[in-house]
């Protein structure tokens, strides 16, 4: 029987999530990849109980992640009910729906039917009776934007939800989307955006100050943009990653050209500098990052993880530092 570390608050820095009440670990985990029926259960266990009894409190989930789609939610429910059901109150647990889940028209989108629907399937996966956090995974623009908003709003009607959220939203539909929700009396919670060093772009859109003045947290993802910003590609592609394999569609081959790998060395320069790893360099950019609450962080092996805690409690990069890296980048 599993029982939790009592000390797992002790190692984790807990940020307000924009203006309500819910704090966010420093990191939180990301189910994207890796934790569906892809890898042993046994190890996305062990990760998983690892990441809790280390203070991350916040598991990120959609209706589609895993191999097969909806794997990782299954998964992570039959953790929950077999080691982590006594901590459920001590969890923060989201999902989303928005990108393709099955055949038919009624299996992608932002309509009502889908939203909800959805809903209800990733709640029987995980076992629960809510979910803390429910979000709208994309923008639909072949759907009325009132339309999956109320979707979301009546989710926290029905008890299904406690607060809602969007992701990968562009800035025009973002900002008409929170507008709606507020004027139904329900407050958007997060903003998901793909967001580091490299990927600028919901800064450079106004997505991040527009939720800064909305009152939303902000919890990118793909924060080392695919493995780019770990020092895995300085100068060759290792057989092992996951830009070697044919069925990533996120991470190729031709991506990696001459221009990027002079600005990869210059920030792996920079990282020697100041005494820290690339991926040390590259999450701490998000820890200080004005807006954020939480990094997302996705990881394979419990090593990795076990990395990334390391570096919740070092010191934050300086401002000067985020200016050298801005002028590498070239922003």
């Amino acid at each position: 029987m599993y029982i939790a570390n009592p000390d797992r608050y002790h190692y984790m820095t807990y940020n307000r999530v924009g203006r309500s009440g819910v704090k966010l670990p420093r990191i939180s985990l990301g189910f994207w990849h890796n934790f569906g029926d892809e890898n042993d259960f046994e190890s996305v266990k062990e990760m998983v109980l690892y990441a809790f009894d280390h203070g991350i409190t916040h598991f990120d989930l959609a209706n589609n992640y895993g191999l097969p789609d909806g794997s990782a939610e299954t998964n992570l429910g039959r953790i929950l009910n077999e080691e982590l059901a006594p901590y459920r109150d001590e969890l923060f647990i989201s999902t989303k729906a928005g990108y393709t889940m099955w055949a038919g028209p009624y299996g992608d989108g932002g309509s009502r039917k889908y939203m909800l629907s959805s809903l209800d399937q990733s709640l029987k996966r995980l076992g629960l009776p809510y979910v803390d956090l429910f979000y709208s995974h994309r923008y639909d623009s072949e759907t009325p934007l009132e339309e999956t908003m109320l979707a979301l709003v009546d989710a926290v009607k029905q008890g299904k939800a406690l607060y809602v959220g969007l992701s990968n939203y562009p800035t025009e539909p973002l900002s008409k989307a929170i507008k709606i929700l507020k004027s139904h009396g329900v407050e958007p919670l997060l903003f998901q955006p793909h967001y580091s060093i490299l990927d600028q772009w919901a800064k450079d859109n106004g997505s991040m100050e527009l939720c800064q003045k909305e009152g939303l947290g902000i919890i990118p993802y793909s924060i080392f943009n695919q493995g780019l910003l770990t020092g895995k590609y300085l100068k060759d592609i290792p057989e092992d990653s996951r830009m070697a394999r044919s069925d990533n569609p996120f991470l190729t081959k031709e991506a990696l050209k001459e221009n990027l790998l002079v600005k990869l060395n210059k920030l792996n320069d920079l990282a020697k500098r100041e005494g820290r790893t690339m991926t040390e360099l590259a999450i701490q950019y998000i820890f200080t990052e004005p807006g954020v609450s939480s990094a997302l962080v996705g990881v394979s092996r419990l090593s990795q993880l076990q990395e990334l805690l390391s570096y919740t409690n070092t010191k934050l990069i300086s401002d000067k530092v985020r200016e050298e890296i801005h002028s590498m980048i070239g922003v």
